[in-house]
């Protein structure tokens, strides 16, 4: 007979610290040159005029000015459009 109980094996313990992602700075606020304005996973909001985007998505400021988002119309790889929020600096 064994002297310990079975410790069995454990599964789905492991946890990742969350990846802070989102919005980091508002339509109306300041912005300089090269600060994060959107944190994201794949193209959710698009750069446009006065921005950039990383290797990773992040869209970052191309220069000084006030931040602004607005809806326009993207088109898709299928030929279809579809509205996306853009980005832009002033």
């Amino acid at each position: 007979m064994s002297k310990v109980k079975a410790g069995g094996s454990s599964k789905n313990v492991h946890d990742s610290p969350g990846q802070r992602l989102g919005v980091k700075l508002f339509g109306g606020e300041k912005v300089k040159t090269g600060q994060v304005i959107v944190r994201q996973v794949g193209m959710t909001k698009r750069p446009g005029k006065g921005t950039f985007m990383s290797r990773n998505f992040t869209i970052h400021a191309a220069k000084d000015g006030v931040v602004r988002f607005n809806t326009r119309k993207f088109k898709l790889f299928t030929g279809k459009t579809t509205p996306r929020t853009e980005v832009t600096v002033e």
